[in-house]
């Protein structure tokens, strides 16, 4: 449990952050429609009521446009300090939909093959029992173990551990065997991204803060997301909060984020995030061969499905496809919401964690592809 100062400001809390005026609207927002933008209000508050989360970001394109940009309450409330569109969240595990997109533009320059062994570009990754694929670790399908859980607890998910570099994050699990042989079991697992970032560092011949900027970022416009570095000084990064057990909102415990870079280990804006969502659906980034893999669900060997691409998570929505990922860790939820049969995507971050965002998501989707209708919440 967190463990850091209780802020007691649950009334006062509610009050600033729902009615703390939001940003001028953009050039696109001011000539969409009116009531679909007090629509996605209205959602957005009831959500942040609900949930007490401190400050929240959105922003919602459709054909390639941005049709709602917004932030709320506060970045850091013990100076009260409010959320802007310029406001850096930690995304967490939204870092493999970009990761997993680097490695499928690596694949388009014909410099990594996904289903050839790890270590032809990552030889700081011990050979194990069977052969693993990056196709494999993009999956979760790789059986590289995920956190390690102590009576309950998972210490690795609160590390306070500094890694220089993914190389050096690889000794935490790298000598500890597979929990199943590759493509039998689906396994979350953020330490599989960490041996995938040493596969694209090892395929490009570049750090991987350095290929995420040329191969991802750059040509996708991200101008703000980068990696998560807990000493760096880092203009407009949010604050990191946790629900209290009685109910109010409480600094949440301090993690270092560099055991997990490629998985879990980057801050973005709301904005950077459509961004990206727009560069995938208008093949800025890849050819839509390579997207449709990602895409994909993949199976086990024995025919299970996953509901898992290549670093997206597969799911319907009023009978259409939706790619999507999520992020939770101390501190921070996320969700990256892409509908690409209606060229409509989605990104709402938060600073903190459990903020239900599966829910909200699904309410933001019936009301941008039914606006005249209430839209039926399906989440998870």
């Amino acid at each position: 449990m967190p463990t850091a100062v209780t802020l007691f400001v649950p009334r006062l809390f509610v009050l600033a952050s729902l009615f703390l005026l939001p940003l001028a609207m953009s050039a696109q927002e001011r000539t969409g429609s009116k009531l679909l933008a007090g629509t996605i209000d209205t959602i957005v508050r009831k959500q942040m009521q609900m949930h007490r989360i401190p400050a929240l970001s959105i922003s919602v394109i459709r054909n390639g446009k941005a049709v709602f940009s917004r932030s709320y309450g506060w970045a850091d409330l013990e100076n009260q300090t409010p959320a802007t569109r310029d406001t850096l969240y930690r995304i967490g595990s939204i870092a493999k939909p970009i990761t997993s997109t680097a490695a499928m533009v690596l694949s388009q320059q014909g410099k990594l093959n996904l289903d050839a062994p790890i270590q032809d570009y990552c030889p700081a990754f011990p050979q194990k029992p069977w052969s693993v694929t990056t196709r494999q670790l993009l999956s979760h399908l790789s059986g590289v173990r995920n956190f390690r859980a102590d009576s309950g607890a998972v210490p690795e998910l609160f590390s306070d551990i500094h890694y220089a570099n993914i190389t050096d994050s690889l000794a935490i699990f790298a000598d500890d065997p597979l929990i199943a042989a590759p493509g039998t079991k689906f396994e979350p697992s953020n330490y599989g991204y960490d041996v995938a970032g040493c596969v694209l560092e090892g395929a490009s011949k570049k750090p991987f803060s350095d290929l995420l900027q040329e191969l991802v970022f750059k040509p996708a416009g991200m101008v703000a997301t980068r990696t998560d570095d807990v000493f760096e000084i880092v203009p407009h990064r949010s604050r990191s909060y946790s629900p209290a057990s009685n109910g109010n909102i409480q600094n949440a415990r301090p993690t270092d984020t560099s055991n997990k870079i490629p998985g879990g280990g980057l801050l973005s804006t709301a904005d950077d995030l459509t961004r990206f969502a727009t560069a995938l659906e208008s093949e800025k980034l890849l050819d839509p061969a390579l997207m449709q893999q990602m895409w994909t669900p993949q199976l086990t060997t024995d025919a299970t499905p996953t509901n898992y691409g290549l670093g997206w998570m597969i799911r319907s929505y009023d009978g259409v496809q939706v790619v999507a990922h999520t992020g939770e860790q101390p501190g921070a939820s996320s969700i990256l919401y892409l509908i690409p049969s209606r060229k409509l995507a989605f990104a709402v971050l938060t600073n903190v964690d459990a903020a239900g965002l599966w829910k909200l998501a699904d309410q933001l989707a019936g009301v941008l592809t039914h606006p005249d209708k209430k839209s039926p919440v399906k989440g998870r």
